[in-house]
């Protein structure tokens, strides 16, 4: 999902600080963001609920019309 397709929510529940992340148009709980990762990792860990994902190998991305990602899957992007 890109930025603009979820939105965050302060949540301090369970003695936890993190984001709810929730889709914009469903308003569907999609999972929870954590800052606790080191700055080198990006500082975010995103724990998304499977079920709120849709898996799409990476062989289909053009064919489902997600070409725009394809740029996640090139050697030492991360």
């Amino acid at each position: 999902m890109m930025h603009y397709q979820i939105k965050e929510k302060l949540d301090k529940s369970h003695s936890m600080l993190r984001s709810e992340i929730r889709s914009k148009i469903g308003n569907s709980h999609l999972g929870h963001v954590f800052e606790d990762e080191p700055k080198h990792r990006r500082g975010r860990r995103y724990c998304s609920n499977s079920t709120s994902l849709r898996f799409i190998n990476k062989k289909d991305l053009m064919r489902e019309e997600y070409e725009e990602y394809m740029y996640l899957f090139y050697k030492n992007y991360f």
